[in-house]
């Protein structure tokens, strides 16, 4: 099963103009920043939530918490995909009780790495509400989960791939669509 690059859909740029206007959602929907947080999920939500932190604080002009969120040990697929997983550091250096926490991720596809994420930050407190952020959605989902804040829906069949590259992690920032030769099973 081979993955081909198909089309690239966003460039640095269009991914900028996209985290500012999810940034100024976040603070007409939150009626500005009390209370509020971001978590990015590992890996590229991390990333992500940073540049929207600094968004907030800049349009704000008020400090913005904002942390990293690991994942591996809460995710429903963690034998299949790998032996031995590598478990990275969740990095929460705050108090999430009562806060508004605006999670963020790169692509929601299936809504299985969100529900871990949710499981994850209710070990760590009971937070005022949970927000999520994604910069990609690209439908199929499995679980009841809806983003609150999208930067672009991305339709997609089941043999493509929505990689989300950032510079912080890839050297570059893109949105590549990429298929897969057959179906793959998720």
């Amino acid at each position: 099963m081979e993955l081909q690059e198909k089309k690239r859909l966003n460039d640095a740029e269009e991914i900028r103009r996209a985290l500012t206007r999810i940034s100024h959602e976040i603070v007409e929907k939150n009626k500005g920043l009390d209370d509020v947080v971001v978590i990015g999920i590992r890996t590229r939500g991390v990333p992500l939530g940073n540049r929207i932190a600094d968004n907030l604080r800049e349009i704000e002009d008020e400090e913005v918490d904002n942390g990293a969120l690991d994942i591996t040990l809460y995710r429903d697929d963690l034998t299949q995909i790998a032996p031995q997983p590598i478990v990275h550091k969740t990095e929460i250096p705050f108090n999430i009780n009562d806060k508004k926490i605006i999670l963020v991720d790169d692509v929601i596809y299936t809504g299985r790495t969100v529900r871990a994420a949710l499981d994850a930050l209710m070990d760590l407190g009971r937070p005022q509400n949970v927000q999520l952020a994604v910069l990609v959605d690209r439908g199929h989902r499995e679980l009841p989960i809806k983003p609150d804040f999208v930067g672009e829906n991305i339709p997609t069949s089941r043999k493509e791939v929505v990689d989300v590259m950032v510079e912080e992690v890839d050297g570059e920032d893109s949105i590549i669509l990429k298929k897969y030769d057959q179906e793959v099973e998720i």
